[in-house]
C-alpha cells in the first residue's frame, strides 16, 4: 500500500508546482473526488477566474488524479508543500498550519484516509465565493480575467485544461456555451485568441 498521495482536481493534474513535482513518484488516474466540485470560486490569483472547488451544494464527483509521493515524503511535509503550492509560496520555509475557525478564503489541507489504497490521500479545500452561480456570471468572470492576467491564469484556459482532463460539472456545458456567445466565436480557443489579440486588449 501506498503510503500519501495528493487529490488533483483541477490545475494541480497539469502544474503540481516545482516542489510537488520533485516528489511525485507516479500518478493514479482513473479516479473520481469523493466530494462533489463545481466552478464556485472567483480566484484573486487568477485575477477573478471561476476555480473547482468543493461545493455542498450543486455540483458532481469530477475525474481526478493521484500523484503519490515517494517514501521519505512525511504526510506533514506534504500538507506543508500542498498549502504552499496553493497560495503561492512554493519552495518558501513556511508551514501549514490548520485553522480552527476557517475563513472564506482559508486554504484548507484535508485528509483522506485509506483511499485509493493509499493511506493518507490529502486535498485542498476551499470556500465558494460566488453568489448566484450561472453560466452568464462564470462566463464574465473567465472573458473579464484574461485582459487582466498573465497568459495560462486566466479562466478561459483553467476550462480548456479542465475539458481535457475529462473533467464535467453540472455548469460546465452551458457555462462554455456562454463563453462562446458572449465573445462571438465557435471554441473556447478562439475565444481565447481573440481576447488576447492586441485589438481586444484595448477593449477590456
Amino acid at each position: 500500500m501506498s503510503s500519501i498521495g495528493i487529490l488533483a482536481y483541477g490545475s494541480l493534474i497539469d502544474d503540481p508546482g516545482e516542489e510537488i513535482q520533485a516528489v511525485v513518484l507516479s500518478k493514479l488516474e482513473g479516479v473520481q473526488t469523493p466530494f462533489k466540485v463545481e466552478f464556485a470560486r472567483s480566484s484573486t490569483g487568477r485575477s477573478g477566474a471561476p476555480t473547482l472547488v468543493p461545493v455542498e451544494e450543486g455540483g458532481a464527483c469530477v475525474k481526478a488524479v493521484i500523484l503519490v509521493l515517494k517514501e521519505q515524503v512525511a504526510v506533514d511535509k506534504a500538507k506543508d508543500m500542498l498549502w504552499r503550492r496553493e497560495t503561492n509560496q512554493v519552495f518558501s520555509s513556511n508551514s501549514y498550519e490548520p485553522s480552527p475557525n476557517p475563513g472564506p478564503n482559508t486554504v484548507c489541507i484535508k485528509e483522506l484516509r485509506q483511499f485509493q489504497n493509499i493511506e493518507a490521500v490529502l486535498y485542498t479545500s476551499i470556500k465558494p465565493n460566488i453568489d448566484g452561480l450561472t453560466p452568464r456570471k462564470l462566463a464574465r468572470l473567465a472573458i473579464d480575467s484574461v485582459c487582466k492576467t498573465e497568459r495560462g491564469r486566466d479562466g478561459i484556459s483553467y476550462l480548456i485544461n479542465a475539458k481535457s482532463n475529462g473533467i464535467r460539472t453540472p455548469l460546465t456545458l452551458e457555462y462554455e456555451k456562454e463563453i462562446k456567445r458572449q465573445t462571438k466565436t465557435e471554441s473556447l480557443e478562439e475565444a481565447l485568441e481573440k481576447l488576447q489579440s492586441s485589438q481586444h486588449k484595448h477593449e477590456c
